[in-house]
């Protein structure tokens, strides 16, 4: 899960493994495979690295046991 603002500045936690594509229009809009779009503050660098960052914490988890 990671944690990103709407456009009008509300936090919201999405499953990032949900996550079909980012686009930027200019604002950043992320597309679920459920078909739900969200438009956010971050811009897509941003989103890609708090995926990057949770899936690190996840596989740190794994390999630690």
């Amino acid at each position: 899960m990671i944690q990103v603002t709407r456009i009008n500045h509300t936090p919201l936690v999405l499953n990032s493994d949900l996550i079909e594509h980012l686009e930027t229009t200019p604002d950043t809009v992320i597309s679920l495979t459920t078909g739900q779009k969200y438009v956010v503050t971050e811009t897509a660098e941003q989103v890609t690295e708090k995926i990057v960052a949770f899936r690190q914490r996840i596989l740190a988890g794994v390999g630690g046991r």
